[in-house]
C-alpha cells in the first residue's frame, strides 16, 4: 500500500499575512524554525482546489518540471492546500509586467478573457527579455513545458499573473529565469460536482468535457474565448515545433501506472471515489490526445 501524502497541521500562531494577488482567500505562514514561507490556499466552496493543486504538481514532478513544492493542509478544521514559496532571493516578474514592458500597447491590467494575451506575443517578449539566444530558447522551451503540463492537467487560469520571471540584481544588472510554474488549481473538473461528474462518465463525454474548457492564452489576439489547453497545444506544436517538441516528449512518463500511483496516495475522505474516476479518465483522455502530437 502506497504511503498517502502528508497534510500539514498549520497553527494559528504561524501566520504571517493575508495575500491579495488572486481571487481566493489565502495568507503566508512559516512554520517555527523554518526558512520557507508557504502559501495556505482555502478552496472556493464545494469544489476540489486543493486536491487538483495536489496532482498537478505530483504530475509536474512525473514530467521533470520545474514547479512550486505543493502539500494537503488544514487551518482550523478547514482543509486546503499549502505552497512553498520559490522566491528565496531577487522578486518575481510576473507575465502582465513583461508584456506591458516589451510588447507596446499591451493592457497589463485586465484579466478575464483578455485576447491580447497570446503565444505569439509572450514569446516575443521572452526575446526582447533575454540577451543570449541560449536564454531566450530554454525560456521558450520552458514556457512550453508549462503549457503541455496544462494541457495535461486541464489548466484553464494560465492567465499573465500565472506566470512569471525569477529575477535579481547581479552586478549592477539583472539576471533570470522562468520561475517555476505554480496555481493549478483550475484543472482537473475540480468545479464539478460529483452528479455531473457521474453524468459525464456515464455518457463518455470526458472527451468534450476537456475540449471544451477555455484557456487563458490566445492565438490569433482576435478570438472572443481562448482555445482549450489541450488545443492550444496542438496549435502551438504546429507553430513552434522546436520549442515544443521536448516538451511533448515529457508527457510520455504519464502512463496510466504513474497515474494511480499518484492518485492512491491521496489521505482518505480528501477525494471521493468518483472525483477519483473522473481524474483518471481526465488525463487518459488528455495524455493519449498529446501522445497523437508525437507521432
Amino acid at each position: 500500500m502506497p504511503t498517502c501524502y502528508p497534510i500539514i497541521q498549520i497553527k494559528p500562531e504561524w501566520v504571517l499575512q493575508q495575500e491579495a494577488l488572486g481571487s481566493k482567500e489565502k495568507f503566508w505562514y512559516r512554520e517555527d524554525d523554518e526558512v520557507s514561507r508557504w502559501l495556505f490556499k482555502f478552496p472556493e466552496p464545494n469544489t476540489g482546489q486543493h486536491w487538483a493543486e495536489k496532482i498537478a504538481a505530483e504530475i509536474a514532478s512525473r514530467m521533470g518540471m520545474r514547479h512550486a513544492q505543493v502539500e494537503l493542509a488544514v487551518f482550523k478544521e478547514e482543509r486546503g492546500s499549502a505552497t512553498e514559496s520559490f522566491v528565496k532571493e531577487g522578486e518575481l516578474w510576473h507575465g502582465n509586467q513583461i508584456l506591458a514592458g516589451k510588447v507596446f500597447g499591451y493592457s497589463s491590467e485586465r484579466r478575464f478573457r483578455h485576447n491580447e494575451h497570446t503565444l505569439e506575443r509572450i514569446f516575443q517578449a521572452l526575446d526582447a527579455t533575454f540577451a543570449a539566444q541560449a536564454g531566450r530558447r530554454r525560456a521558450k522551451q520552458e514556457i512550453s513545458d508549462y503549457l503541455v503540463l496544462d494541457a495535461v492537467i486541464g489548466n484553464t487560469d494560465r492567465h499573465h499573473e500565472n506566470w512569471a520571471i525569477l529575477r535579481k540584481r547581479v552586478r549592477g544588472s539583472w539576471r533570470g529565469m522562468i520561475a517555476p510554474t505554480f496555481d493549478h488549481a483550475s484543472s482537473l473538473g475540480r468545479e464539478l460536482l460529483d452528479t455531473t461528474k457521474s453524468r459525464i462518465l456515464k455518457e463518455e463525454g470526458i472527451g468534450r468535457y476537456v475540449e471544451k474548457g477555455p484557456g487563458a492564452i490566445y492565438i490569433l489576439g482576435t478570438e472572443k474565448k481562448g482555445p482549450s489547453p489541450l488545443q492550444l497545444v496542438r496549435t502551438a506544436s504546429q507553430l513552434y515545433p522546436d520549442s515544443f517538441r521536448p516538451a511533448l516528449a515529457r508527457v510520455e512518463q504519464i502512463s496510466e501506472v504513474a497515474i494511480d500511483e499518484i492518485l492512491t496516495r491521496m489521505p482518505s475522505g480528501w477525494m471521493t471515489e468518483i472525483a477519483v474516476d473522473f481524474v483518471r479518465g481526465f488525463l487518459a483522455y488528455s495524455v493519449s490526445e498529446l501522445l497523437r502530437l508525437k507521432q
